[in-house]
């Protein structure tokens, strides 16, 4: 059975990552990530995950571009981590924004970039992990898109504020422009005992 990604083991993950870049003298590379991983690494969230969700790449410029797709030097170098490891095989990947539809793609939260917080492990690997508030929005579309408990367990734990919902509400409003989705976004708030926001949206 493969091993989680958890508090315990993060910074070897990165640094065993970090490692095999620097043995393949492979050019540098930054990611911005999202989910499971960021919650564990930014302390907001005690849990286990099964991967790590790229949802952009920063540039030399500190410009974010679309991790899609994921350079082939970097999916080698994970590729031999999960295996000296014992990782799910894909547990580096760009699930979040990967096609026309996903979230780098459809456009981030504003202010996105000034929330997130960067770990160096070396010259040729820098990680970017995405704030509280933008979890909140990514999780908040996720739990209503997927019906995925997981996702609303997360955002449970954030512990966000009415202002907080409306904005990350108003959000996945834009990328999913359809009455359905919308009608499913205002049940969950209300489930989530918030009828005034889901009254606002």
């Amino acid at each position: 059975m493969p091993q989680p990604i958890s508090q315990e083991n993060l910074d070897r993950v990165l640094t065993l990552l970090a490692g095999r870049l620097d043995l393949a003298h492979s050019e540098p590379v930054r990611l911005v990530v999202c989910g499971g991983s960021a919650l564990i690494a930014m302390g907001l969230r005690q849990r286990t995950t099964k991967d790590m969700d790229v949802v952009a790449l920063m540039n030399a410029a500190d410009e974010l571009v679309s991790p899609d797709p994921l350079p082939d030097f970097l999916l080698t170098a994970a590729g031999q981590v999960a295996r000296d490891l014992g990782l799910f095989e894909d547990w580096l990947n760009n699930g979040p924004s990967r096609g026309e539809g996903g979230l780098f793609q459809m456009g981030l939260p504003v202010g996105f970039v000034g929330r997130l917080t960067e770990k160096s492990y070396g010259q040729r690997l820098t990680v970017f992990f995405i704030g509280r508030l933008d979890q909140i929005h990514f999780k908040l579309y996720a739990a209503a898109d997927q019906r995925d408990g997981a996702h609303l367990n997360d955002l449970m734990a954030l512990g966000p504020s009415p202002a907080e919902l409306e904005a990350a509400s108003r959000w996945a409003m834009t990328h999913d422009v359809s009455e359905g989705f919308k009608m499913v976004l205002q049940d969950l708030l209300t489930q989530l005992g918030h009828e005034s926001v889901a009254k606002n949206i």
